[in-house]
């Protein structure tokens, strides 16, 4: 199967290389460093026992050189989507899949499904609707992204935890492409259900991206620390309780409780969220996704937030500060 990974990154350059250590014809969009990496020596994924896997994968900046897929899989971060949209069309014949890989409320999330708000556009994801204008929801498969992992050096990733992608159609049907999708996920070592109520799952791991990150960018703890100090312990199970009144709201059933769900992020660890990362990073903060678009469905089905809001109006300052200071912030010895 043609494969186009539009972003390696962390997630992306996992699935990339387990694919095409599996067999698959994988192409990917890289920048910087990590393309030439990748160019000279392939791409290499350390496993969470340690071993270690490399693959060869067509590397380029450009996404017209990658050529007609079967697949593409965008394994960028939600608020990059909008600027790919141009170059995308190249990558598609008539039947390509296109697999959003982002965390968070995604763009799609009021497409075919019925209700009242069938068919809304989430501006918090996409202001305007401009994805949705350019990318026909036709060709989505919507995924949840279980696995932690992260970029140790250019052209290196390694796998913290989690091999699980979820995958559906966004209308819930189980169909012939999807059911081959997961075949060639689950071949490559993932496991790859397909689920008939994708955005239920959608809210189970955003339960934990909408408060245990933006947390840690703001106290630079890992998610075992904040789950373990009793204050912020709370402030999760807070935030966690108001996004759940808003996905009961949009008809969401949680099939977990919230202390469940927070003992699985305790028992990750010592690990630094993607957001604290990027933080220590100078990277921009994904927030939109993970913490507007909770808001912004908040106020659409009435039910308030203020724990989220005001958590979301500090991450958010940080972000902009960072921003026009062009700066990072990391914790080092005195």
């Amino acid at each position: 199967m043609r494969i186009c990974v539009v972003g390696a990154g962390a997630i992306g350059g996992l699935l990339a290389a387990r694919l095409a250590h599996a067999g698959e014809e994988v192409s990917v969009i890289a920048r910087g460093a990590h393309l030439k990496a990748i160019e000279a020596n392939g791409l290499s994924l350390i496993e969470e026992d340690g071993s270690r896997i490399s693959a060869r994968v067509r590397a380029t900046q450009k996404i017209p050189e990658a050529g007609p897929q079967d697949v593409v899989i965008l394994g960028m971060k939600a608020h990059q989507v909008a600027d790919v949209l141009d170059d995308l069309p190249s990558l598609f014949t008539p039947e390509t899949m296109v697999v959003t890989a982002q965390n968070g409320i995604p763009w799609w999330y009021f497409h075919k499904l019925p209700g009242p708000f069938e068919g809304r556009v989430v501006e918090a994801v996409d202001p305007g609707g401009r994805i949705a204008a350019d990318l026909p929801s036709s060709r989505v498969i919507g995924t949840v992204v279980y696995p932690a992992s992260e970029i140790v050096e250019p052209g290196v990733i390694k796998l913290i935890e989690g091999n699980r992608f979820s995958l559906a159609e966004i209308d819930g049907q189980k169909s012939e492409r999807v059911s081959e999708l997961s075949d060639v996920l689950t071949r490559a070592g993932f496991k790859a259900p397909v689920v008939s109520d994708i955005r239920a799952e959608i809210w189970t791991k955003l339960w934990g991206n909408m408060s245990f990150n933006p947390i840690s960018a703001l106290t630079h703890a890992t998610l075992g620390s904040i789950c373990r100090f009793p204050l912020t312990r709370k402030l999760a199970a807070d935030m966690m309780r108001e996004a759940q009144a808003v996905g009961e709201a949009l008809g969401v059933r949680f099939r977990i409780p919230i202390e469940k769900r927070i003992a699985g992020a305790e028992a990750v660890g010592e690990h630094k969220t993607s957001m604290l990362q990027d933080v220590e990073a100078g990277r921009f903060i994904e927030l939109e996704a993970l913490m507007g678009s909770v808001v912004e469905l908040g106020e659409v089905t009435g039910v308030p937030t203020p724990t989220i809001s005001a958590i979301y109006a500090c991450a958010k300052l940080l972000a902009e500060t960072l921003s026009i200071e062009k700066g990072r912030l990391r914790i080092e010895p005195a």
